[in-house]
């Protein structure tokens, strides 16, 4: 029986001025695009200004993306790898107390918005607050990325029962979508005064809040 292969679907656009295959190229877009929707969001953000950062003609851009709703999906999926990776960084850090670690983590990601002058928040919550308009799926990635998020911390919390530093009939679960929640509220206003102190504010309140 002879089999066929189906030819690729061509794509369009203009040649890059790097071959195709280069990685790069597809990876200065990636990286720009997390720049563009930390800093604005979704919405508003065009393909021109993500394409002007890294000197990509527009013509290019559809030899590695379809649309700008699939960028999108690429870009969202690069950040919850990292963001994991931070998390996991921080909360698996058994050279420090539990909850310890989650200090860590948010004097590091405050070091990260300091850095970048409180210009870039979370894209998690830059795309919640714009969740009425977004592509379909976007909404089903945001809430299971804070589940997976809120599931570290509440793994974390966990062993800061079994360490004695928390109540045991502290729920865990619910004290980890509460830091969530809190946390991105704080990144949020850190953002609007250009200020760490409601990152500040929410952790130590966070902290002083935990049934011991």
């Amino acid at each position: 029986m002879i089999r066929t292969t189906a030819s690729p679907r061509p794509r369009r656009g203009r040649p890059p001025k790097i071959p195709r295959d280069d990685p790069d190229t597809r990876a200065a877009l990636i990286r720009s695009g997390l720049e563009v929707l930390t800093e604005q969001g979704f919405t508003v953000s065009g393909i021109d200004g993500i394409l002007k950062r890294v000197g990509v003609p527009k013509g290019s851009f559809y030899y590695y993306f379809d649309s700008k709703e699939a960028f999108g999906r690429v870009v969202m999926e690069h950040y919850g790898a990292y963001f994991a990776n931070k998390l996991d960084q921080h909360l698996l850090d058994t050279s420090r107390r539990p909850l310890c670690r989650l200090v860590a983590f948010v004097t590091d990601a405050r070091a990260g918005m300091e850095r970048h002058h409180f210009r870039r928040g979370c894209l998690v919550g830059n795309l919640g607050q714009e969740a009425g308009g977004l592509p379909e799926g976007y909404r089903q990635w945001l809430r299971e990325t804070l589940d997976d998020w809120q599931q570290r911390v509440a793994r974390c919390l966990r062993e800061a029962q079994e360490a004695g530093e928390l109540s045991r009939a502290a729920d865990c679960d619910r004290l980890a979508e509460a830091f969530w929640i809190g946390w991105e509220g704080a990144v949020m206003r850190a953002r609007l005064e250009g200020s760490a102190r409601p990152l500040e504010t929410f952790i130590t309140t966070y902290m002083e809040g935990l049934p011991r």
